[in-house]
């Protein structure tokens, strides 16, 4: 007998065996595609809140009177020192420049800032006045000629570039013109000193950022990196006996610190490093008015010892809280230094602490060693008559005050009282 070469017909049993198969694979593979079609619309909708959410005012004080930016540089004894307003909160037109801009730079190429010159020089003779004037104009050329060079060719090439084809020969160029500023006026009258000091020019935004771009290797606003508590026992669950309650957030029924100016919230950052004591940082407010008029602008100086100046995590960038303390090569604090003035209304109560003060800004300089030097704060005036209370303490990289090495140490700060007429 012939075998059949006709296959065989499944029978009903395995048909229905088969047909409950794929209708599970439709089911399992519809549901994937479901889950990550919900994903995707979650993700679009998180990206449009994201991008279509408005730019919020910053707190009162937390931007330069002046209007120029949350960030403003002055030149001080051959460095820039750089002020940010509000510990780096930004105006909205700045936030609304970052979000049109890239990955968080502000929009628009780099410009360069130089020392004013103007508001340096003495009084100028009339003899000297068209001089002067026309070598003021060309040095404004020069800064203008720097600024196109900038935009046509900085994003095609590194700062070596910058430096040696843009700011170097910018230096040189004015430099040139401040020597005949100089000896315009030297003809006429005693030649100013010191205008050469002046050549120097650098970004407008170097500085600004660096300390957010370089923090990240330290931090992560978004709760990653070291803000995760884990190190903080790293093991060692040693408490000297004294009952320590925690460590780190693990119990704590408080939402996770995001870098940015929240309470009620858990910061889980390690301490970092502490110095010794000798090497832990000290200042001074070493000048300051005893009285002024409302409005009236003055000056602080404050004189810093074992800070080295060069770390600042803006808090308006999630930078608040997220980098551990560092040291220096040398065993010294790297951050900054906050001042604030304040107008009390009663020297028998102590003030609100949630209250905005009168002015307020975080600086920076790259400066500081174990040597005291001095960084003069600008104030614009204070609009309240009264008694101000100015304040100057310093801060770590992400705004915390320094750690000293005993506990009967005296912390880094310092406060003087002025009569506002």
């Amino acid at each position: 007998m012939r075998r059949s070469t006709r296959a065989r017909r499944p029978s009903g049993n395995a048909r229905s065996k088969r047909l409950l198969a794929v209708v599970g694979t439709l089911a399992v593979f519809g549901g994937i595609v479901a889950v990550t079609q919900i994903s995707s619309a979650q993700d679009r909708r998180t990206s449009t809140r994201a991008a279509s959410a408005s730019c919020a005012a910053p707190s009162p004080g937390a931007t330069s009177p002046s209007g120029r930016g949350s960030t403003t540089r002055t030149w001080q004894n051959g460095r820039w020192v750089r002020n940010h307003w509000g510990d780096g909160q930004m105006s909205v037109a700045e936030c609304e420049a970052v979000k049109a801009g890239n990955g968080g730079a502000a929009a628009g190429p780099p410009t360069v800032a130089c020392p004013d010159v103007k508001g340096k020089l003495p009084q100028v003779p009339d003899q000297a006045r068209n001089e002067v004037d026309r070598n003021l104009a060309l040095l404004d050329a020069q800064i203008a000629e720097a600024n196109r060079r900038l935009a046509a060719e900085a994003n095609r090439n590194g700062q070596d570039f910058i430096n040696n084809a843009i700011l170097r020969p910018l230096a040189d160029k004015r430099k040139a013109t401040l020597n005949r500023i100089a000896t315009a006026i030297g003809r006429v009258a005693q030649r100013p000193q010191g205008l050469d000091q002046l050549a120097q020019c650098a970004l407008a935004d170097a500085g600004q950022n660096a300390g957010g771009n370089n923090g990240g290797q330290n931090g992560d606003p978004t709760g990653g990196g070291n803000n995760n508590g884990g190190n903080n026992n790293g093991g060692n669950n040693n408490d000297n006996g004294l009952g320590v309650l925690a460590k780190d957030c693990a119990n704590s029924k408080l939402q996770a610190h995001d870098g940015f100016q929240n309470g009620n919230r858990c910061v889980s950052t390690a301490f970092g490093e502490v110095g010794a004591a000798a090497n832990n940082p000290s200042l001074l407010i070493t000048q300051f008015p005893n009285q002024v008029k409302r409005n009236q602008p003055f000056n602080l100086r404050i004189t810093t010892k074992n800070l080295i100046r060069d770390r600042f995590l803006a808090a308006g960038k999630g930078g608040y809280y997220v980098e551990s303390s560092l040291l220096s090569d040398q065993g010294l604090v790297r951050g900054h230094f906050h001042t604030a003035c304040r107008m009390l209304n009663d020297t028998r109560q102590p003030p609100n602490p949630q209250d905005v003060p009168a002015f307020f800004v975080a600086t920076e300089d790259g400066g500081g060693s174990e040597q005291p030097d001095d960084v003069q704060i600008q104030i614009p005036g204070l609009p309240q008559s009264g008694l101000a209370q100015c304040a100057v303490w310093a801060g770590d990289g992400s705004h915390r005050i320094p750690m000293m090495e005993r506990a009967n140490q005296t912390p880094a700060f310092d406060v003087v009282r002025i009569q506002i007429n």
